[in-house]
């Protein structure tokens, strides 16, 4: 039996818009709940969402019994080899590096998602969720297809070798961080600034140029629509924190 289809992954490849919503609460019952309401995707924070590996672990399981049309993907805490080795035997298909700059790095970042010779991912999928605990004989030989990497860029730097970033062989997908970008450009807390969401406009132009799929997280639904009417492939718009403050506020209000 080979590795199960990432259909994440082969919807991006066929251009489809993905909606997605971001869970930092660290909790498998938000993931479960989440899942049952119809999103595409679901972001797992392990950056800046208390998530230790049970955590991950437990929302990757979640969402799988929730829902067979949601996909996890995982934001790994940097682009730290042995970590992305442990999310993906732990059945992450989808990872998400954050603060990716040069195509070095993001090579980097392929080669630790696939296994040799194509990348450097050690082997031991024999003892791990990711191949059903050796259910699938051939997970080793068949992976490699399955596995979608995408690339946070968030800073200056980052924009200046978008071209060059989505020219290495393993990205599929670049994803722009609003926020950290914003105070790279020395306007922290102003991702709403004219020229931010400039610098991310041609961002996500250059992008798509090269043919590789884009993102972002935009919680001004206006904005985010927009994005998605341009195509933007994978587009989160909200996440299970916002959401629960301002429905809880909301109803506060209302007496």
């Amino acid at each position: 039996m080979s590795a199960l289809e990432n259909h994440f992954k082969t919807r991006l490849l066929a251009k489809e818009t993905q909606i997605g919503l971001w869970l930092g609460l660290a909790s498998a019952d938000v993931a479960e709940l989440a899942a049952g309401c119809g999103y595409d995707w679901l972001v797992i924070d392990a950056e800046h969402g208390p998530n230790g590996l049970r955590d991950v672990i437990g929302q990757l399981r979640a969402v799988a019994a929730a829902s067979t049309n949601t996909k996890a993907v995982v934001r790994v805490r940097d682009d730290d080899r042995a970590g992305i080795k442990q999310v993906l035997d732990m059945g992450a298909q989808t990872v998400l590096i954050p603060m990716v700059e040069t195509a070095a790095q993001a090579a980097r970042a392929a080669a630790s998602t696939r296994y040799p010779p194509k990348g450097v991912r050690g082997v031991g999928a024999a003892l791990a969720r990711a191949s059903g605990y050796n259910a699938h004989a051939d997970y080793v030989t068949t992976a490699n297809d399955q596995i979608c990497l995408l690339v946070q860029v968030e800073s200056v730097a980052g924009l200046d070798a978008i071209e060059e970033i989505c020219a290495v062989d393993g990205v599929d997908g670049v994803f722009i961080g609003p926020a950290d970008l914003a105070a790279d450009m020395g306007y922290p807390d102003q991702a709403d600034h004219p020229k931010v969401i400039s610098a991310i406009d041609d961002a996500l132009d250059r992008i798509s140029a090269t043919g590789t799929a884009s993102g972002i997280l935009m919680m001004n639904i206006a904005r985010a629509q927009a994005y998605r009417d341009r195509g933007v492939g994978f587009l989160a718009v909200g996440a299970d924190t916002g959401v629960l403050r301002q429905g809880l506020v909301t109803l506060r209000d209302t007496f």
